[in-house]
């Protein structure tokens, strides 16, 4: 039995509170005294690793291509492996580490093969050259005969 003296307690302790699940709304949201630069302060770290992944994707690519003089799927495979082995560095897991090496290889390695989508365009050359080139990839319509009046 609670005596006089003991302060009331709530009738219940389980109310909703509601929690942002957007780290951007926290962001925004929160108050710092580093103005615009606020955003560097709170993600630098982020957009240097960024930086880095890039960069390590595009000198790979590139180191690879000039050792191998050729111009292939295997050099983006290459750069894409770095990439995600760098990836995979920074959680501190080399298992990690090896998978996104192959998934990210894999992944640019095929974006490479397939000619990089639409890219593949200006090496054909002229408009015809595509028009073919796009005819024979898509289905042809089924155009219906209409038979001769007699």
């Amino acid at each position: 039995m609670a005596s006089a003296d003991a302060p009331a307690k709530p009738e219940s302790l389980d109310f909703y509170e509601p929690k942002p699940t957007i780290n951007a709304v926290q962001n925004a949201l929160g108050t710092h005294n580093k103005g615009a630069m606020g955003v560097f302060t709170r993600t630098g770290g982020t957009i240097g690793f960024f930086a880095a992944v890039g960069a390590t994707f595009a000198a790979t690519e590139a180191i690879v291509a000039n050792t191998r003089e050729k111009k292939d799927p295997w050099n983006g495979a290459a750069g894409g492996c770095a990439a995600g082995f760098l990836a995979g560095l920074r959680v501190h897991s080399l298992p990690i580490a090896v998978a996104s090496c192959a998934f990210m290889g894999t992944a640019v390695g095929t974006f490479d093969a397939s000619g990089e989508l639409a890219g593949e365009r200006r090496q054909l050359g002229t408009q015809e050259a595509w028009e073919e080139r796009r005819k024979r990839f898509f289905k042809q319509k089924k155009t219906a005969e209409v038979p001769a009046d007699s």
